[in-house]
């Protein structure tokens, strides 16, 4: 079987100090770097997400309701679309870029600068199973985790791996995935509410 780690979302806006901060997520990618220098042949590709805004539309908000509407994050050309510097870039073969122009969660709504798409990406790379880890375990983590299941990937989240915004939305999220044949692994780290 030919596994690819999907690191999803793991930038600075979405890490202590970021304009959407979510806690836990510099330690997020700290595990990952470190998962990725301990084990170097448990994955056989590894690719990431980036959330990458120009002009999301109704997505930002001044007044966000933290459901639909955030506060504006990862606009292009700033620090906080950046990996955060807890994440070792070294491995990564390709980053896919979502949301320029409309929100997107899911990492398989993202392109390479050339055009292409994660799933046609994976297959080209004879990908046919993915561990998904990042930020966050109830928003983006999910959306990319439940797609690549309909794509057909064996699809594994390493929790432990990943952040969630609050207890109540990130538990849903993880029956979700559940409910959908995701192998789950671990516990996410999110804070009480």
């Amino acid at each position: 079987m030919t596994r690819a780690l999907i690191i999803v979302d793991t930038q600075n806006d979405f890490c202590e100090g970021g304009s959407l901060a979510v806690a836990g997520g510099a330690g997020v990618a700290t595990e990952i770097s470190r998962a990725m220098a301990g084990s170097p042949d448990r994955w056989d590709h590894v690719v990431a997400t980036k959330d990458f805004h120009v002009d999301p539309g109704g997505h930002f908000s001044d007044s966000p309701n933290f459901v639909t509407t955030w506060p504006p994050h990862t606009v292009v050309g700033t620090h906080g679309s950046e990996f955060h510097p807890n994440l070792e870039t070294g491995r990564i073969e390709a980053t896919f870029h979502k949301g320029q122009h409309a929100a997107a969660y899911s990492g398989f709504e993202g392109h390479t600068e050339d055009g292409v798409g994660l799933a046609t990406w994976l297959r080209d790379h004879d990908v046919d199973a993915v561990d998904v880890v990042g930020i966050a375990t109830d928003h983006c983590v999910q959306a990319t985790s439940l797609d690549a299941a309909r794509e057909g990937f064996h699809t594994t989240v390493l929790l432990d791996m990943t952040a969630g915004v609050l207890p109540d939305t990130t538990a849903a999220a993880v029956e979700r995935l559940r409910e959908a044949g995701v192998t789950l692994v671990g516990e996410p780290i999110v804070k009480p509410a």
